[in-house]
Order: structure tokens, then sequence, then C-alpha cells
């Protein structure tokens, strides 16, 4: 059982949903994404997403491909990312991290040595963005010999029969995207995110979590009514952005991650 299934199946003993952060790597820099990794850890995030920047990041909104931008400006490869996840273990950080990428740069990489590599750094899942389930075999075959999870991307768009190939394809969770279209925050939840995890159960008893626009506190409660997990990105990618590469930074996004949260959703209740 690797992290992503053994929170979950702790949050299900509980009757709790997750609280899922996503973060770009390397924005403003490496060591200031580590020491934001192990902050939402502290401040009750069941798994986190950590996004691998690109240059061309099609599903993403504006608020992500500045974040992808400000990475990018300096040297930053998976290579580099993989190294700080596994600098973030080694500080006894156990809480389940999963990798956020486009297809191109693990193609780049080498699906093999992704896999090998990113079980030793401690990684414990991957969402590939444009992959798709009829393309995903090869890939999803690699990462379960490694006991690794692939965790797929279901639209409110997808007909049921595609449903089920994504549902086949996953382990660790499904995510469920609220709404068509890019990422970024909305001030109001989509009613096809329910729909779509109603949709969803039929296919699968993995757990389910949303994403796409949850960005206060009043969608995270309201997400986790039907879900296992929000997922909030654009949110908190946004603070980031705003404070800079400034001494503040991290100080900062405790404070909104500590405002962001339901009470419901303490460190405590989660860890």
């Amino acid at each position: 059982m690797n992290r992503i299934t053994k929170k979950f199946t702790e949050l299900k003993s509980q009757s709790r949903s997750g609280f899922i952060p996503f973060i770009v790597a390397g924005d403003p820099n490496l060591e200031t994404t580590k020491e934001l990794v192990l902050l939402l850890a502290e401040s009750g995030a069941s798994v986190i997403e950590l996004g691998v920047p690109f240059s061309d990041p099609v599903a993403d909104g504006v608020t992500i491909q500045a974040a992808a931008e400000r990475a990018l400006l300096n040297p930053i490869s998976v290579k580099d990312i993989l190294r700080m996840v596994a600098e973030v273990r080694a500080e006894e950080c156990e809480t389940p991290i999963i990798v956020f990428s486009y297809f191109n740069p693990i193609l780049q990489f080498g699906l093999e040595r992704f896999a090998v590599e990113a079980v030793k750094s401690g990684v414990d899942g991957i969402l590939v963005t444009d992959l798709v389930p009829e393309e995903a075999e090869e890939f999803r075959t690699i990462l379960t010999a490694k006991s690794m999870s692939l965790i797929m991307l279901a639209a409110p768009t997808s007909s049921d029969e595609r449903l089920k190939k994504i549902c086949e394809k996953a382990s660790g969770f499904v995510y469920a995207v609220s709404r068509a279209g890019v990422t970024g925050a909305r001030n109001e939840t989509s009613g096809d995110a329910k729909t779509l995890v109603e949709r969803l159960r039929k296919f699968t008893d993995l757990p389910i979590a949303v994403g796409f626009g949850i960005s206060t506190a009043a969608q995270i409660t309201e997400t986790c009514k039907y879900a296992d997990g929000a997922v909030v990105g654009s949110a908190i990618v946004a603070e980031i952005g705003r404070l800079g590469d400034s001494a503040h930074l991290v100080k900062g996004v405790r404070e909104f991650v500590r405002k962001l949260l339901p009470e419901e959703f303490s460190a405590d209740d989660l860890h």
C-alpha cells in the first residue's frame, strides 16, 4: 500500500475528505518549493501535487502559465525536481506527493528511468495532463511494477464509455475536472462536478478528487460533501506570485492556507 492509498484509507475511516494543494516546482526557485512542500504537509495537506513547469501548458490558465514561466527562468529539470523531493523525504515528511506533468518532459526523461528515479526520491504517483487512456498502458505497466499510482483526469464532457476506460487505467485516485476549460480560480464551483463524481462512482472504487476552480473555504466544504478530496491550485499559485521571491513568501503562504481551509480541515484532523 503506497502513501496515497494509505492516506485515502485513513480519511475514509474518519469519514473525511482530503485537501490536495498544487504548486509549481521551481516557482520562484526549488529551495523555496521545498519549504512550501514541507509547509503544506504541516498545514494539513492530504496529498501534494507538484507541477513540472512546461513551456507549452495548454491545459493551464494564465495563473499557472505565469508560474511555469517564472520557474523556467532558472535552470530546472525533472531530475532537479526529483532530487528536491528526496530532500523533502529526508526531513521525515510522509505526506503523499504526486508529480503533475505534461507527457513531453517525462518522455524526454525516459518512462522507465522516471519510474525508477521517482520511487527512489519518494514520489508516490504521477498525473500526466495530456496522456489519454488509449495511450497509457505502457506507462501504467511501468508504474505499477514500481507501486506508483497513475492518476487519470476525467472531464464532465466525457461519455460513460470513456469514463470507464479512464477508470480502468487509473490508480491511487481519479482527478475529476470540475468544468470544461483550463485551470483557474472561480467564484463558484460547477454543478457538473457533482454529476461527474456520481458518474465515475459507477466505474471505480478509487477515491475521486475534484479540481479546477476551487479557491475558497466554502468551495472546499461544498466539494467535500460529495468527493473524496478537493484540489486547490491556482489560488495558492496566485498567492505565491503575488508575494514574489521574498523573505515573507513562505510565511505568507502559511497564512493564506490557514485562512483558506475550513475549520474541519485542521492539521490535527488530517494527520
